[in-house]
């Protein structure tokens, strides 16, 4: 089976590897979802809050600083972050490798890079001309949804869904609302 253009997701450090296909290589895409996104040289972006850098920069990632930094500060949040936080902390067979402290740091380093302020980076993202779907939670520490909005602006074509009472890990706790509005994205036409 060979495909001619497909539709590409990418959720937080994903959504900035998701943007750069989109620049270097529409021509294979259909449409675009950035979940927790922001786009490249935007004012304030360089680095993490140091609530976040104490929740998840530790070599060790912990089933609390996840929960910290991935959902809201309410019970509604939260109850969804442990759950989230059993399924993956408490899983015990078939595993993923865990990420190196080495990954992680660069990982750090390269969403620090991404975010060094740059006005001509910012004018770039008006030359995408895919579909997208911008999609973030309303009190994400690590991607403030203020990106997700500047993004929105700067794009010709995006639509946006801020999901309620939620951070980084909204399509997580807001699974089902979040898959029906990529759905949805994903099977309109033009």
């Amino acid at each position: 089976m060979s495909f001619q253009r497909i539709d590409l997701l990418g959720f937080s450090i994903g959504s900035f590897v998701a943007e750069e296909i989109a620049f270097i290589r529409p021509h294979v895409l259909r449409r675009v979802v950035l979940a927790s996104s922001a786009p490249q040289g935007a004012a304030g972006m360089h680095g993490w809050a140091p609530e976040v850098i104490g929740a998840v920069g530790a070599p060790e990632a912990t089933p609390e600083g996840y929960i910290s930094v991935f959902f809201a500060p309410t019970d509604t949040s939260r109850a969804a972050g442990e759950q989230a936080a059993g399924r993956i902390f408490g899983r015990t067979t078939n595993r993923d490798e865990p990420t190196t402290w080495q990954t992680r740091q660069a990982q750090y380093d390269a969403v620090c890079a991404w975010g060094i302020p740059n006005h001509s980076l910012l004018e770039r993202v008006a030359a995408m001309k895919l579909p997208v779907f911008l999609a973030n939670g309303d009190s994400d520490p690590m991607i403030r949804p203020r990106y997700s909005y500047l993004l929105a602006g700067l794009l010709p074509d995006a639509r946006i869904t801020i999901y309620p009472d939620s951070a980084h890990g909204f399509l997580f706790q807001h699974h089902s609302h979040f898959a029906a509005d990529v759905n949805s994205f994903l099977a309109e036409t033009g």
